[in-house]
């Protein structure tokens, strides 16, 4: 509805979208006309309506205020007319021509916006931007020089403040005429009333990004406490929060990339609202991350409790999935940006050459083929199907992968086909090209077929033989994966923490509990076997001889079976064989150590710990077979 201007004011009339953030836009909006009504600045600072900010050319007022009850009369319209950019767009106004006047955009009132940046990007994209939109800029140190020296016109926050930079920094933006600005509803008669009455402006866009913490207390060779401590952000996290929490009112941005969206918004070309809901979000989770970064660092430096009383976990969305384990499963891949992850390798920051977008099911599968092949130092080839490793194989330094490669798909090459295959060394053409025509074993005729390659590089020449054996095989660049991380698990309404699983063979003494003495050769067995078991889910079985697996039993119910699964897939081989068990034989006789026994093993490694242990040495001494006890289970669920 359009309103009569009294006699004792004039009135301007220009156009607005719904939208808070395009509220002073008339050359862009023409969904809603607001009218706002104009006073002479020649009143006095405590009684003129607008702040300076937002103040109109004098020249354009009719007449100053007669009265203090005029004032009041006016302020209160004033303040029902700019409660109307919260209204729905049912109050459709449209003033007449003898109501409107269309108002030169150097006479409108400017919005501001607040820009403190760490994370300078683009700023001068997001200068631009606002200025050509009609926006005054504040700013502050370093970011006011940048903007200042590229010649916009920028308020320093300390004019704003009239209260210097103080305590090297630390003191800038807490004061209330940032804050102010920031938290004030523009729908509260109170809250403008406030603002007028301290001479405080409104500020409608917050662009800030914080010290760089994280990158400073993990930079390489480490930074001192006190240095950690002093790139902690305390008022960028406080402006986000503001800005945030009064998000119909204030646009908040935290990253570079959304500065286009940003500008795009303000031109009233977005769902403004829902907009502004998004960004609301990204800045909490912004720094809800930040203090999650810092609590971690300071318990690490501060406590020698192993675990803390509470714990969380910033997660960094990575990509969307199609599916879960099954398609009517919904999914997403999330990086684990805690400290404790930084520089530890693995899938997550692995680069993808070529391929499908990974599954669900493809990163678990790929992060334990890669977990199982960084545990060996030799060059190494492992494949993985549904998670457990079904062939692998080494060779010597000096040798190539090809022979690893060819002996890991033997062990099981039914298994293999539509595995994961990981190599510990680089890549090259001649393994590229074995890779993409290799035969199954099992008929000499099929190709095999696999889900993903990774490996820790490859040559030029080999990266592109491996493209061309299919358009969908992912192939992975992958860091190696680093002891001393941490494993979580979910259950039901909580989660499981424990270190990881990083002990090796050199971390152990194999010890010789039988009659037999096992040669040098047949140890190096038992330690690749103990090896291979560790990655096997329990109740696990590996038989392994010359540096590779022969077969292989895993998550069956009763160690008799996985026994009987590994020698079956062991076949005629497993006579002189090493074998592995991730957890102590209960029984032995008429048992899996009997069993073992009597298929020809030369030596057994098991953790040992059993009230039968007796028996099972007792057993092996009868058949001359050679047993040692590593003292350590490896369980796997």
């Amino acid at each position: 509805m359009a309103m009569a201007a009294p006699a004792s004011q004039s009135f301007v009339a220009f156009s607005s979208c719904y939208s808070s953030s395009c509220f002073f836009s008339p050359s862009r909006c023409g969904s809603l006309s607001s009218v706002l009504p104009l006073y002479s600045s020649s009143s006095s600072s405590s009684s003129s309506l607008f702040h300076p900010y937002f103040e109109f050319n004098s020249a354009r007022a009719v007449s100053s205020l007669g009265s203090r009850r005029q004032q009041l009369q006016q302020e209160q319209l004033w303040s029902r007319v700019w409660s109307s950019r919260a209204m729905s767009a049912a109050a459709d106004v449209t003033p007449t021509t003898a109501e409107s006047t269309v108002v030169p955009p150097h006479q409108r009132p400017k919005q501001q916006a607040l820009i403190s940046l760490s994370d300078k990007r683009d700023v001068g994209f997001l200068a631009k931007g606002l200025v050509d939109l009609g926006f005054k800029l504040i700013s502050t140190g370093g970011t006011a020089s940048i903007l200042q020296q590229a010649g916009y016109e920028v308020t320093p926050v300390e004019q704003l403040t009239s209260f210097p930079e103080m305590l090297d920094g630390r003191v800038k933006t807490l004061h209330p005429a940032v804050h102010g600005g920031i938290l004030a509803r523009r729908d509260s008669h109170p809250h403008m009333d406030a603002l007028q009455q301290h001479g405080i402006g409104l500020i409608d866009v917050v662009v800030v990004n914080l010290y760089p913490f994280y990158s400073t207390v993990t930079a390489p060779g480490g930074t001192s406490f006190e240095k950690g401590v002093e790139n902690i952000d305390i008022g960028g996290p406080a402006m986000i929060r503001a800005a945030a929490k009064n998000h119909k009112d204030v646009l908040v941005v935290v990253d570079p990339a959304d500065y286009p969206a940003l500008l795009e918004n303000l031109k009233c070309k977005g769902d403004s609202y829902s907009f502004r809901r998004r960004l609301a979000w990204k800045a909490f989770q912004h720094v809800s991350s930040y203090d999650s970064a810092v609590a971690e660092w300071f318990w690490k430096n501060t406590s020698r409790q192993e675990f803390p009383p509470s714990l969380s976990l910033p997660l960094s969305l990575k990509s969307p999935l199609r599916y879960g384990e099954n398609p009517h499963q919904r999914a997403a891949f999330y990086e684990d940006k805690s400290l404790s992850e930084v520089g530890r390798g693995g899938i997550a920051t692995a680069v993808q050459h070529h391929g499908k977008e990974m599954s669900y099911n493809n990163y678990l599968d790929g992060d334990a083929a890669w977990n199982c092949v960084c545990e060996f130092t030799n060059p190494t080839c492992v494949i993985v199907k549904h998670t457990n490793p079904c062939g692998v194989a080494s060779v010597g330094p000096n040798t190539g992968l090809l022979e690893a490669y060819q002996q890991a798909v033997r062990a099981d090459p039914v298994s293999a086909f539509g595995g994961i295959v990981a190599f510990n060394v680089e890549v090259d053409e001649t393994l590229a090209r074995e890779i993409r025509e290799f035969r199954s074993p099992a008929d000499g005729e099929t190709r095999m077929f696999y889900e993903i390659v990774i490996a820790p590089k490859y040559t030029e020449k080999g990266l592109q033989i491996l493209k061309g054996k299919s358009k969908t095989l992912r192939i992975l660049e992958a860091q190696q994966t680093k002891a001393g991380r941490r494993s979580l698990r979910q259950i039901g309404g909580g989660w499981l923490l424990q270190d990881s699983d990083d002990l090796t063979p050199d971390d152990l003494g194999f010890r010789v509990v039988t009659d037999k003495v096992p040669s040098l050769e047949l140890v190096d067995d038992a330690q690749f076997a103990w090896l291979c078991c560790k990655h096997v889910k329990s109740n696990a079985i590996v038989v392994a001889k010359d540096n590779r697996m022969l077969g292989m039993g895993s998550g069956q119910p009763n160690r008799v079976k996985s026994l009987q699964i590994a020698l079956e897939k062991a076949g005629e081989e497993a006579k002189g064989a090493a074998l592995a068990s991730d957890a102590f034989f209960p029984f032995a006789w008429n048992d899996a150590v009997e069993d073992a026994c009597k298929a020809g093993v030369k030596v057994i490694a098991q953790p040992g710990g059993s009230m039968r242990d007796k028996d099972a040495i007792d057993c092996c001494n009868k058949y001359g077979v050679a047993m040692v006890f590593t003292e350590v289970r490896h369980f796997r669920h």
